[in-house]
């Protein structure tokens, strides 16, 4: 079966800055994440995806330097447009601040770029970054974020439980823009307390026809995770959701550091043998098709 990616990234720390691979690095809700601090180049994923049926993939921006994250798309469309990519990634999710005065000069900008399809900015950033914007309080970042119906751009919503009632209310607000909940709504404790809370946010969410959600990310949760321990959060996932509105993600390289790229895909593949060919197929590849224009 044909498998679609919709979450990895890969990065040149020679070639474009990332702060967060290179700087003097503060603790992450990762953990430790020095095994990642150096290249991943496309041809590292091309080798990690190698024998898994992975034919397309979303690259999602990389947390590049933020003052001029068009470098990064021009990067990346040029990584694309190269023969030995083989056409990788196939859609490219960017970064604007769109609390900045210029966010639609940068959105513009990264347009040009053929395989541009959405932008991803961290709702919860602020809560660690003092400088960034909350976009709760930015009239600005209100105003902007309207621009991406206009261009036609998806968003990536990254966000806690915590945060889902701003997000219900903004995906609310904008229902002619494409919107995709990043790594399971991110759970990040097991506690029956904290995963009702989880499940709670997860359909608040779901009651908007203009959200899909990336089922990924199980090792912010537990860098020893097994089928067993991520099955009940894929199907709890996919029934808040819906078949229709479900894809799935290796968030590659950052989950290499708990498992290598088959296990995921061969975890998703274990779960859904229950599932009709044509609910697996819209999981694996044609929802992704449809969200993300490839």
């Amino acid at each position: 079966m044909q498998k679609i990616d919709t979450h990895f990234h890969i990065w040149d720390l020679q070639t474009n800055y990332y702060p967060w691979l290179t700087d003097n690095v503060q603790p992450r809700v990762i953990g430790d994440y020095a095994a990642i601090r150096k290249d991943y180049l496309i041809e590292d994923f091309l080798g990690d995806i190698a024998g898994s049926d992975v034919e397309k993939a979303v690259h999602i921006q990389a947390e590049h330097d933020s003052r001029d994250p068009v470098r990064e798309t021009r990067w990346l469309q040029q990584v694309a447009d190269a023969p030995a990519s083989r056409g990788f990634p196939h859609a490219i999710v960017a970064y604007a601040d769109l609390g900045a005065t210029n966010a639609a000069d940068v959105l513009a900008a990264h347009c040009e770029s053929a395989n541009m399809r959405g932008i991803r900015q961290s709702l919860i950033q602020h809560k660690v970054d003092p400088a960034a914007t909350d976009p709760r309080e930015s009239k600005l970042w209100a105003s902007n974020f309207m621009l991406l119906r206009q261009m036609n751009l998806s968003f990536d919503i990254q966000l806690f439980h915590s945060d889902m009632a701003f997000g219900a209310d903004l995906i609310g607000r904008n229902p002619d823009v494409q919107f995709v909940l990043t790594h399971t709504g991110l759970p990040m404790e097991t506690s029956v307390q904290y995963l009702e809370a989880w499940r709670t946010g997860m359909r608040l969410l779901a009651q908007r026809p203009n959200v899909a959600v990336k089922i990924s990310g199980f090792g912010f949760l537990d860098r020893q995770w097994n089928v067993d321990s991520i099955r009940p959060l894929v199907l709890e996932t996919i029934e808040i959701f819906g078949i229709d509105r479900c894809m799935f993600a290796s968030n590659f390289p950052v989950d290499k550091m708990s498992r290598d790229y088959a296990s995921y895909w061969n975890a998703f593949d274990h779960i859904t043998l229950g599932f009709s060919e044509s609910e697996r197929t819209a999981l694996f590849q044609s929802n992704a098709e449809k969200t993300y224009r490839i």
